[in-house]
């Protein structure tokens, strides 16, 4: 019975330090979401979260640390569901003897961000990285293209087969401008409030989904540029 007790107890104690754990995540990821890497303190993200400083040294050792977890949880998942919705898609079009559409390589990639969004806290999240990405910091980007990179490549490589007539140099500019405009637009609609009026308040995700594709595929079907020189 003695041995169960001590059992219960530890068992208890790990949960008690993984909900710890995980409510000073989800505060620091609303926080950072708000006010900036900078702007979010230690002392507000443990003040919020009921915890002390050593708690959050204890499960995180520093901030950069803590805000390397905060990216990392949720982009684990993203990026497994990205490499998924990849896989399918090629498996289909293999089965076919064609490539992948273009345009199903977008919503594979930029589409997954609004399933996030449904994860529970995924919209704060989602605010944060339309955040980060128009203004990383070196430490930020060094994360990003950790978890990043190998399935960036993938996509890239795919939309390079999708599209074998528009120049590599031009899918890398167009690629970029897409995250520049979805960052941009998951960020919030405070910024699209400065011209459009207060009023305008239209904060639901599947519309913007929708937008936002839509907007992105008219973007890399764009006639090419013709440079003067």
């Amino acid at each position: 019975m003695a041995k169960n007790t001590r059992g219960s107890q530890r068992a208890h104690a790990v949960s008690g330090e993984v909900d710890t754990r995980e409510r000073i995540l989800n505060v620091a990821e609303t926080l950072f979401a708000e006010h900036g890497f900078d702007g979010a303190s230690m002392r507000m993200i443990t003040a919020a979260a009921g915890v002390n400083l050593a708690a959050v040294n204890y499960h995180f050792g520093s901030k950069e640390k803590l805000i390397e977890e905060v990216f990392r949880r949720r982009l684990v998942w993203l990026n497994e569901l990205r490499r998924q919705r990849l896989d399918q898609l090629q498996l289909e079009a293999e089965k076919l003897g064609k490539s992948v559409r273009p345009s199903r390589i977008l919503e594979a990639f930029f589409g997954s961000l609004f399933d996030l969004a449904r994860e529970p806290g995924g919209e704060a999240f989602l605010r944060l990285l339309g955040r980060t990405l128009t203004d990383p910091s070196a430490f930020v980007r060094r994360v990003l293209a950790a978890e990043y990179g190998d399935v960036l490549e993938r996509y890239l490589q795919a939309l390079y087969a999708s599209v074998p007539d528009v120049p590599h140099e031009e899918i890398l500019w167009r690629f970029h401008f897409m995250l520049g405009a979805v960052s941009y637009a998951i960020a919030g609609v405070d910024a699209l409030q400065l011209f459009a009026g207060e009023h305008f308040d239209d904060r639901n995700l599947d519309h913007l989904r929708e937008r936002l594709i839509s907007f992105l595929i008219g973007g890399l079907r764009a006639p090419l540029p013709q440079f003067s020189d």
